[in-house]
């Protein structure tokens, strides 16, 4: 059991209010509520802009739906590029923190969410993500690189702050963050004893992380490191190593 000693020194505690209570308690209207939650702010006419734009233009399928939520949806960010792309049913959670470079393409089905912090997320040029994938800010910022290539399913979700590369592959079904529940007590269940992070998560450019691969809090990764399929990695990686394993352990140096 981790003690709350060691976790001072060490670890940061995160001051995170569960969305049912997000939702449920506090002042104001059912609403009001709502819309600090999808949009961070109460003001009428964006409010008016994101619910009639995602009620019309996010399931539209087709060419229609294509280039009308390309035309569109820039309006709803913070600053974006040219040349975005959007697919059917993603999900925008204050896309007003959210800042897109050019040629950023965002599949099907995907969750952007900067709800939790102002500094939000911050996608460079050219990133792809790809369906089913999850990007959040809980409550640190994200930010990925130039030419950044994110897999299927991937979640990357940020309790003390991510950072990603430019040029890093990134395969289906990753996982790169998080955060850990406090476990001192037993006699309260865990999940209302509070949540604590290592530290943020910073991976190099040119990083390739193998389908399934798991990135904790905490860790680095350097410059051009390939992290094999289905590996956890909880302790840094200097650049060019080959890590494989549960924990992750370096196999080879990348060399000329």
């Amino acid at each position: 059991m981790i003690s709350s000693q060691r976790q001072n020194q060490s670890q940061k505690r995160i001051d995170k209010t569960p969305l049912s209570e997000q939702l449920n308690q506090g002042n104001g209207s059912a609403l009001a509520k709502y819309q600090a939650k999808v949009l961070g702010s109460t003001k009428l006419l964006p409010f008016l802009t994101y619910e009639v734009f995602t009620f019309f233009l996010s399931d539209l399928p087709g060419t229609l739906g294509y280039l009308l939520r390309k035309k569109l949806y820039p309006m709803l960010f913070k600053d974006i590029g040219s040349g975005a792309i959007f697919g059917t049913g993603i999900a925008l959670r204050c896309p007003g923190r959210i800042t897109l470079g050019n040629g950023v393409a965002i599949d099907d089905y995907g969750l952007l969410d900067a709800s939790g912090v102002e500094a939000g997320i911050t996608l460079g040029d050219n990133v792809i993500v790809s369906r089913n994938c999850v990007i959040q800010s809980k409550t640190a910022a994200v930010t990925i690189g130039n030419n950044t290539d994110i897999g299927c399913n991937t979640i990357i979700s940020s309790s003390g702050g991510i950072s990603i590369g430019a040029s890093v592959l990134i395969a289906g079904n990753c996982y790169i963050g998080g955060g850990r529940y406090i476990t001192d007590r037993l006699d309260l269940p865990m999940m209302q004893q509070g949540v604590y992070t290592k530290g943020a998560v910073k991976i190099g450019d040119d990083v390739w992380l193998g389908a399934g691969a798991i990135v904790l809090d905490g860790v680095q990764i350097g410059k051009g490191c390939i992290v094999g399929a289905g590996a956890v990695v909880t302790k840094n990686l200097p650049d060019y190593t080959v890590a494989t394993g549960v924990p992750a352990k370096a196999v080879r140096q990348r060399s000329e």
